[in-house]
């Protein structure tokens, strides 16, 4: 299990979808993308899809949307455009988090990458928004078995003769042998499903105990002789954690403040230089992406709700809350996470992520 092969699976896009548009023109323009992205002729696809979106007013949002920009993602990763592919997911992911498909899409994509946290994380937010996705709950039982593969190779690299570890690593081998799975096991991507499935309550799942070698306890360390007192120096007083808790918190809500009255400038003022953007985008394309975003929607407000601000060190906080998006074209809820940087005297965005 020296890593993952991914397995792209497109599917057909679902017809009753496509009747239902209130407008049929539009409809029949994905079917025949649709038809020739399924005969392999994903360039022509690609290219009419590109003319598909363009067309459209920047403010649209919706299931025709939805859909055609998932299509071109999956077109754009199995091309093998892996960051290109990433990106198209991440801005579904914003702008439709309640749709587990593009969380499930970007965790193949990480996993092609050996980024298993990441992976992992857009995983749990699938199933956070749909439980019953069975898909995305076998994927992610996949990307635990990989991360325990690479584990019990670190045990054995650091202790050859470790012959619990060979056991476990031989164990997790097998079981995909087993279930008829290569030993490189893949994970699914899949087509959007805009219409949630039916919610279905699994039995639970019972996991045999894994014995857990205890830490040897720490060698015994006699206390040392007393110091002598020296002078005090008087210095300026540190900012306390909770100062720079409420600072933190400050400025997330300046930032949601710039955000829901579209002051752009200062929207992007909130964020450091150095931070962070989805997919490794290039800053001067991300800044654009979101002065287009904000400067759609004829209204916006963003709302904060319940922060908890965990402190890093002196000069770092990450911030938890859920997050209520509401304009006259969308509304969302979704629990976001933000990692501050101390600037100066001004606590920038360093990351934010979707999920905590």
């Amino acid at each position: 299990m020296s890593r993952f092969r991914t397995t792209l699976k497109a599917g057909a896009l679902v017809c009753a979808l496509f009747m239902a548009y209130s407008h049929p023109v539009a409809a029949d323009e994905l079917q025949d993308i649709n038809i020739l992205y399924k005969k392999g002729e994903s360039v022509k696809a690609l290219e009419r899809l590109e003319s598909y979106l363009a067309a459209k007013p920047k403010d649209v949002q919706g299931v025709k949307i939805a859909q055609a920009r998932f299509l071109k993602g999956l077109i754009l990763a199995e091309q093998g455009k892996t960051a290109e592919a990433i990106k198209v997911y991440v801005g579904l992911t914003e702008d439709y988090p309640e749709l587990p498909e593009p969380y499930n899409n970007l965790a193949v994509l990480y996993a092609s990458q050996n980024q298993l946290d990441k992976a992992k994380s857009a995983l749990e937010m699938a199933i956070g928004t749909h439980p019953s996705y069975a898909t995305a709950h076998e994927n992610l039982g996949d990307i635990y078995a990989k991360m325990a593969s690479q584990a019990y190779d670190k045990a054995l690299q650091l202790d050859k003769g470790n012959a619990a570890a060979q056991t476990k690593l031989a164990l997790v081998k097998e079981m995909f042998s087993n279930s008829g799975k290569p030993t490189h096991a893949p994970i699914k991507a899949e087509v959007v499903k805009l219409a949630a499935p039916t919610p279905v309550v699994a039995p639970p799942v019972v996991t045999p105990p894994i014995a857990v070698k205890p830490a040897k306890p720490a060698a015994e360390v006699k206390p040392a002789a007393e110091a002598k007192p020296t002078p005090a120096v008087r210095e300026k007083p540190a900012e306390s954690k909770s100062d720079s808790e409420t600072e933190a918190v400050k400025a997330l809500n300046a930032w949601a403040k710039a955000w829901s009255s579209k002051n752009v400038g200062a929207y992007l003022a909130a964020y450091a230089k150095d931070f962070k953007t989805p997919g490794g985008e290039n800053r001067s394309a991300w800044e654009k992406t979101r002065k287009d975003r904000i400067s759609r929607p004829k209204s916006i407000h963003v709302a904060i709700d319940s922060p908890r601000v965990t402190m890093n060190d002196s000069s770092h906080a990450t911030v938890t809350f859920r997050q209520t998006y509401k304009s006259d074209a969308l509304t969302t809820s979704t629990t976001k996470t933000v990692v501050f940087v101390k600037s100066g005297d001004k606590w920038l965005i360093l990351q934010e992520r979707v999920g905590r």
